[in-house]
Formats: C-alpha cells, structure tokens, sequence
C-alpha cells in the first residue's frame, strides 16, 4: 500500500503553508494578547495557543469573561475577583503580565476598536508536556481575546424563550465554583437544548432541585411572590445573577415582590412559577415563557422581568461605581 507522504512543516514556511481561506467565525475576533509572545495581534491566524499547553490537552486554566458595554467595561473587579478566586483554587500560579491586566484589557479592547464586545481572559498551566502531570509545566500563561459582542433577537426580550431541563450530571460543588477551563458537561447542555428544539437548558443539583444553565444562572418568581436564586454552593457564582439579586432589593420595596431569597427550587415551584429568566454575561436577562412544554405564567415576559431588566441596564449604563472608563478619543 502506498502510503503519501506529508509536508514537512519548519519554521521557514509554516505561514506559507498555513490555510488562509476565509474562516466566517473569526470575523469577530478583534484582538489577542498572549504571554507566550507578550504581544497583541489582530490577525486571527496568528491566535494560537501550543498543543501541549495543558489547557488544551486537560482542560488545565481558568477562564472569565467580562463586557465592554457602550465603550465602558463593566463589573471587571467582579469578574476578576472571581477569575484569581478560580486560579488559586486549582493552586496555578500568576503569569507573567497579570500584574498589568486591566492596562493590557484597556489596550486591548482599544486595539479592536469596538464599544460592545467581550473580553476573554484565561490563565493557564502553560505548556510542558502531554502528560497529566501539572509539574511539567514551567510557567503558567495569559491569554486574552477580544471578540465582538452581538446581542440576541429582540423576539427573545419581547416574546421570550424556552427552557428544558437538562439531563447532563451537574458538576460536583467543587469544581462548580470553579470557572474553569473544563466545560465539556456546559457543551453536551446546548447541544442537547439545540437538538431538542431549544436553545436553552437548566441542570439539577444532587437533590433535584434547579442548578444553573449552561453558562447562565436562572431566577424564579414563585407562585407566592418570592424571587428565588439558587445557591452558590452547588453552582457557580453569577456576577450578573448577584448583582440582579442586589437590584431587586427595589422591587421589594415597590411591593412588587414578597421578597428575594437564595433558595431550593424543585422542578414543580418553577412549572408553576409566576415567572422565570436567566441571567448572564452576555444576555442580561431573558425571559422564559415556557418551560419542560410547560407555559409559565400567562405565557409572555412578566413585570418582575421588565423592571430588573430597567434596573440593570441603568446600572450598567449610569452606576459609575462599576464601570470602568476607557479613553476613546485617540482611537
């Protein structure tokens, strides 16, 4: 049998021989810093991590991601609270570079030149080797892109979206409080919620009760008027879901809710909910109308929804307390 023999690629004509083809998902990639090379580069065919970092073959980093909204950054200290909270719990140390995170955010996202977009920071064991073994790794690393945010259809606001429940084990609380770089179960959840006619799905704890989505936290609005949360303890800590439970602190006082709790919640408390909707980096809050096939209070995004949705956009519109400024005017 005649087996073809392959180019051998060297360092003389690897970018010659790399495929230059259009490649329609990275029209959005708008700038990548890396402390392998401790540059940035906007072109997408040079935004590469190596094979053997441990990111790659194990899933070895932590990761967050954090908005820049109407040329503004919103809530980073959050996101980075929960991102060093994440590094030194798989004990990874700080890369070189991380001291100056948020200048190498604020040249980065002027780099790419665009208001609304999403700044994706991961730190990772490094590469090393492609054994398991963590101490193969010399040096961690920082990595971060800038891609450009896109907002959902307006029908999902106006109209709403489905829910399903997802049967995907839910991570153990350990590793659920960690914003790792291990999200194989979160694919397998959109998978499943888009091949069941759905774009959205929501885990169940050990015990049955609601999780979280998967990459979304989710609120209830019980049949008693209750707003409910679940706890941190079994998923990860919602910068977005934290700040909305702060914000409806207001809806208490407008008597619009009873009160808002963090809480179980059983499959049944949200079939029979008032109403429901998640929340996120990247979609604020979005309004479920059905849930399981089960329609959720009259079938349309509620009150409850439409003044946390008010609330939350003045917030990272207005609250100066959380946004961090960024100057534009030499770009």
């Amino acid at each position: 049998m005649n087996v073809m023999k392959q180019k051998r690629i060297t360092k003389s004509n690897f970018f010659s021989s790399l495929c230059f083809d259009k490649k329609p998902w990275q029209s959005n990639y708008l700038a990548m810093y890396s402390s392998q090379w401790n540059g940035i580069t906007t072109d997408p065919d040079l935004m590469m991590i190596p094979a053997d970092d441990h990111l790659v073959h194990r899933g070895d980093g932590a990761f967050d991601v954090i908005r820049c909204f109407h040329g503004r950054i919103y809530q980073i200290e959050e996101h980075l609270q929960r991102l060093e909270k994440s590094v030194k719990a798989i004990s990874l140390e700080f890369p070189a570079g991380y001291n100056r995170i948020r200048d190498l955010i604020t040249e980065l996202v002027l780099t790419g030149g665009e208001k609304e977009c999403l700044i994706r920071i991961i730190v990772s064991r490094g590469p090393g080797s492609f054994t398991i073994n963590p101490y193969d790794c010399p040096s961690s690393q920082l990595y971060i892109n800038v891609v450009r945010s896109h907002t959902l259809p307006r029908e999902y606001y106006e109209k709403g979206i489905t829910l399903v429940t997802s049967r995907i084990p839910i991570k153990k609380s350990f590793f659920a409080n960690i914003k790792s770089c291990n999200y194989l179960p979160n694919v397998l959840m959109k998978k499943e919620a888009i091949n069941g006619g759905s774009r959205y799905s929501v885990a169940l704890d050990e015990n049955g009760f609601l999780a979280e989505g998967s990459t979304e936290n989710i609120g209830v609005l019980t049949a008693d008027g209750v707003l409910k949360f679940p706890g941190f303890e079994r998923t990860l800590l919602g910068i977005t879901a934290s700040r909305v439970f702060q914000l409806a602190g207001d809806l208490k006082k407008e008597n619009m809710i009873k009160k808002v709790k963090f809480a179980d919640i059983s499959p049944e408390d949200a079939y029979n909910a008032k109403e429901i909707f998640l929340t996120g980096t990247s979609i604020n809050l979005l309004p479920v109308v059905k849930f399981d096939g089960r329609v959720i209070g009259n079938g349309l995004p509620g009150a409850v929804y439409s003044r946390l949705s008010a609330l939350l956009w003045k917030d990272m519109t207005e609250n100066s307390d959380l946004l961090m400024e960024i100057n534009w005017k030499n770009t």
